[in-house]
């Protein structure tokens, strides 16, 4: 599986054309087809792009969720941050 950089996955944000990613324990998905994610934002309170690992647990619904939709990759705190890299 593919692993990005926390740049990587805010080029992701669900504006403009752009896919809808979200990261969550580690793991990124992409919400871009789900209608819940329209716009690249969740019930006014979540944008796509960014690691929700910390404030998922304070949503209504449980993370079981997330398994309706693709794991695309790996976020990679590790991983160099390339100015130039795109998700892809």
């Amino acid at each position: 599986m593919k692993s990005y950089t926390r740049t990587q996955l805010s080029r992701c944000d669900g504006k403009e054309g752009r896919p809808a990613w979200v990261a969550w324990r580690g793991k990124i998905y992409d919400v871009s087809e789900s209608f819940l994610w329209k716009g690249g934002r969740h019930m006014a309170m979540h944008e796509a792009g960014i690691d929700l690992t910390e404030v998922l647990d304070q949503a209504p619904h449980d993370a079981d969720l997330l398994e309706r939709v693709p794991v695309i990759g790996l976020l990679n705190e590790e991983l160099a941050e390339e100015p130039s890299a795109g998700p892809s």
